[in-house]
């Protein structure tokens, strides 16, 4: 496709369609249908690691060394509550990123995450379209659990952003699957239902983004499964089209 094409997603009426029964093409589609983009790179204009703002401690680290500036942050008042910081987990040269909202209760005391009841969903999520989590990468929007599991706050996430903009840029996936609203409204920078957000394919950095339900929600709204089931199946077909996976040789 075309570099600046928008994106639309066609799903197929089937309860369990195939990948080759979800089309992605260009359109010049209405509002509710056109993907967003974020970038937050250098650049004339700015960005979240503009001049002024980026800080070398963070631009200049590899993975680990970012792990262990994250295992240190004071930045937000979180650092006062957590058991343990929740960097991440999975293959660091991972194409296909999963990011989520926050960390739990268990995450907090494991110190990984999604390993809760959330997180054995999301394992047989990923297994459904023929991932382990040795084959993803795993992360969240913040690095430490908001107490009571509130919705992350405005200053929180802005503590956390460059790590996770770091993290992404040093993984270099070809895709990002978000893990509910929270997790597409703050990764897209946009306040859209995850209704919309569901509806389209988005750019963060140039990585195409796929939004699909929260596991959480899936187990408190097991109705909604059919729906995430198709996003799932969406993101698998992106995947290989994107890593030429399954062609044929």
């Amino acid at each position: 496709m075309a570099p600046g094409a928008r994106y639309v997603v066609e799903k197929a009426e089937a309860p369990a369609p195939s990948p080759a029964e979800i089309v992605v093409k260009t359109s010049p589609a209405g509002p509710s249908r056109e993907g967003f983009t974020r970038d937050t790179r250098p650049s004339s204009q700015g960005g979240l690691f503009s001049a002024g703002e980026k800080g070398p401690d963070v631009l200049d680290v590899d993975l680990a060394g970012l792990e262990k500036m994250v295992a240190g942050c004071t930045k937000c008042r979180l650092h006062e509550t957590r058991t343990n910081t929740v960097f991440g987990g999975g293959s660091p040269s991972a194409r296909l990123v999963f990011i989520g909202e926050a960390p739990g209760r268990n995450e907090d005391l494991q110190g990984l995450p999604f390993v809760g009841r959330a997180g054995k969903l999301l394992d047989r999520m990923i297994a459904a379209i023929g991932f382990s989590r040795e084959d993803v990468y795993i992360a969240n929007i913040l690095k430490c659990r908001p107490p009571g599991n509130m919705d992350p706050k405005e200053d929180e996430i802005a503590a956390c952003e460059k790590y996770l903009a770091r993290q992404i840029e040093l993984i270099d996936p070809v895709l990002i699957c978000a893990l509910g609203r929270v997790a597409g409204q703050n990764l897209l920078g946009t306040r859209v239902t995850l209704r919309v957000l569901r509806e389209g394919i988005h750019h963060y950095n140039g990585i195409r983004v796929v939004v699909t339900y929260h596991p959480a929600a899936l187990l408190r709204n097991p109705n909604w499964k059919k729906g995430a089931w198709e996003d799932l199946q969406m993101l698998k077909a992106l995947h290989d089209e994107f890593t030429g996976a399954g062609r044929e040789r």
